[in-house]
């Protein structure tokens, strides 16, 4: 159930192992996609397969729940008021299952999910259908890299967290089907905060670099040559600052945490507003350039929450030049972003423009860079003479 990111990936694996796969999705768009044998969004390797699962007749798409032996939820779960989770996308999942249910079926959920969201599907499901107490539940969290989803699907370990013991056991059964990793079993509760905690660890290390950014800009220090220095200690591994953190999960999962145990989560708390106020910095940074050059145009390279994909989900990247496009209506906003052929409708209501590179560079007194895309990184920084360069990830600093 799910045909994004995670969930058609996931379909196709199954799919390619032999297993006769069904995927559900409320798109009529991804259904359409599908069911042609093509690829709805950008992903390395996942094109190719989706025609041939497609073909073979081990994968088809539709609105229409089926009966199946094994349900994998893979849908959405966004924040809800106070960054709490927003659960309705699996609920509406769970109550279009449960009429299909005929007992000892195997209900996985996929989606990344606060500590009890399995135990919470049984609930729901056993309130719908009272007499299935037969029906198995687990949790598989997936920890795959966007560009590289199709091989760590499949080469990455995998936890593997039942309600039962036999549901971790079936589930296991199944993701063996294609996962060359290690599977690892335990309870549904502690594979949903292990996938937490893996995203929160790598949100609070951001944290620090960040945070060090700003500390070097008060102080007058080059956080990029600050932090190389600093990582020449054997046992220190700083990573690299940027414009906030993006994407469903770093930028999700960490507030999961913080929303369950509030007096608990205190520096993963402290982490998710470093993170979260980044962006508002590098706004500060622009606002300081264009008031020195009145009528300036700001070109503002990437958009996506990483490089070299077309994901924008939760990017720091689409708030800073939304803001911008808001902020500073006197001057034009040009966004480049390689990956996409269409801004997000609320950029465009800011008055953002999406342009060429070519024409960003030839145009831009202020340009900002956001992501470092891979077509980014042959620009020439010599000829950019004149022109006032905001680099959140120390690409042009690299380049030099």
């Amino acid at each position: 159930m799910g045909l994004g990111y995670i969930g058609l990936p996931t379909a196709v694996v199954l799919a390619r192992a032999g297993l006769d796969v069904v995927g559900v999705d409320v798109s009529d768009r991804h259904i359409d996609a599908v069911n042609r044998g093509e690829l709805p969004f950008v992903e390395e390797g996942l094109g190719e397969v989706v025609a041939e699962v497609v073909k073979a007749g081990k994968l088809t798409a539709t609105k229409e729940m089926p009966k199946a032996d094994v349900y994998i939820i893979a849908v959405p779960t966004p924040f809800a008021e106070g960054y709490k989770a927003d659960l309705s996308y699996i609920d509406a999942a769970t109550a279009a299952i449960a009429p299909q249910l005929e007992g000892d079926e195997l209900v996985i959920l996929g989606s990344t999910s606060p500590a009890g969201t399995t135990e919470h599907i049984r609930e729901v499901l056993l309130e719908l259908r009272p007499e299935l107490t037969d029906v198995q539940f687990a949790h598989c969290p997936e920890r795959v890299l966007p560009g590289r989803i199709m091989v760590e699907m499949v080469s990455n370990d995998r936890i593997v967290g039942g309600l039962t013991p036999e549901a971790a056991q079936r589930a296991c059964d199944l993701y063996a089907t294609f996962c060359q990793g290690e599977l690892h079993q335990t309870d549904a509760t502690t594979a949903e905060m292990a996938k937490l905690t893996e995203n929160a660890f790598r949100d609070v290390n951001i944290a620090f670099a960040n945070e060090l950014s700003l500390i070097s800009d008060k102080l007058g220090i080059d956080v990029w040559e600050l932090i190389e220095l600093a990582n020449k200690h054997p046992r220190v591994n700083v990573l690299q600052p940027g414009p906030g953190v993006g994407g469903h999960c770093i930028a999700v999962d960490p507030w999961f945490i913080v929303s369950s145990t509030p007096k608990e989560a205190r520096l993963i708390r402290t982490a998710r507003e470093v993170n979260d106020g980044k962006p508002e910095w590098v706004i500060e940074q622009v606002r300081k350039a264009v008031e020195a050059r009145p009528g300036a145009v700001v070109a503002c390279l990437g958009l996506a929450f990483k490089a070299d994909i077309d994901d924008l989900r939760e990017s720091p990247s689409v708030h800073i030049v939304e803001e911008i496009g808001k902020r500073f209506q006197d001057h034009e906003v040009l966004a480049v972003e390689p990956h996409i052929e269409e801004l997000p409708s609320k950029l465009a209501s800011a008055g953002v423009a999406l342009a060429s590179l070519e024409d960003a560079l030839a145009r831009a007194q202020v340009l900002v860079l956001l992501v470092d895309h891979t077509a980014f990184k042959s620009i020439d920084v010599q000829a950019l003479q004149g022109i006032e360069l905001i680099d959140t990830k120390g690409l042009f600093r690299i380049a030099r």
